[in-house]
């Protein structure tokens, strides 16, 4: 939320490209920064479709949508595989499927910076590991990904750098195998744990 701007009072300083977050126009801030909620609520009849053009409202310069706009909502919820209810009723879907509307959503934005809570939630496994292979390849293309998860395995998986935090405060900032090492996961979360390896070579918790 602090990254998102959509909280303040806090301690520091949250910064993007070196400017204070607070001292973003909040139209250009929305251009950069994306945020996809753990989940959200509509009470409105709007279509998969529509939810997913949202994203694109710190686009808007006139009453219409310009056809850029329905481009990147067709890419959006192609990457995140929506299209095939992106006629239905939002407040219909499962929870998992709301869920990558909303990420297409953020997506439609076209943002440099994604923040995500808890992005797969309510996903089955399949589209969990298809949502974090399609988030590893945009952060490979340049997007900044930030995501919150308590699946240490997913966030050992698939990403370059973790903070785990204890208490609001930083206890591990590197790499997934110096941040997640049983050592540290028993202080953070007073648990024991071991690394395994599977057959492939690939290391689990």
């Amino acid at each position: 939320n602090i990254m998102a701007g959509l909280r303040a009072g806090f301690t520091g300083r949250c910064l993007l490209n070196g400017r204070d977050i607070d001292q973003w126009p909040r139209k250009a801030f929305a251009r950069e920064v994306a945020l996809v909620p753990q989940s959200l609520k509509l009470d409105f009849p709007f279509t998969a479709e529509q939810v997913v053009l949202l994203g694109r409202t710190p686009y808007a310069g006139g009453l219409f949508e310009s056809p850029e706009d329905w481009a990147a909502v067709a890419r959006a919820m192609e990457l995140t595989d929506t299209l095939e209810f992106r006629a239905r009723d939002f407040r219909a879907l499962s929870g998992g499927e709301r869920q990558r509307v909303v990420l297409a959503s953020a997506l439609a934005q076209e943002p440099r910076a994604l923040l995500l809570d808890e992005p797969t939630t309510f996903l089955d496994l399949q589209h969990q590991l298809t949502i974090y292979e399609l988030l590893r390849r945009l952060s490979r293309e340049g997007l900044l990904v930030i995501a919150v998860t308590h699946d240490l395995n997913l966030a050992a998986a698939y990403s370059d750098r973790i903070v785990a935090l204890k208490k609001g405060r930083i206890a591990a900032d590197a790499a997934p195998c110096d941040a997640l090492t049983p050592h540290k996961i028993q202080e953070v979360f007073g648990v024991e744990a071991e690394w395994l390896t599977r057959p492939n070579g690939k290391a689990w918790i």
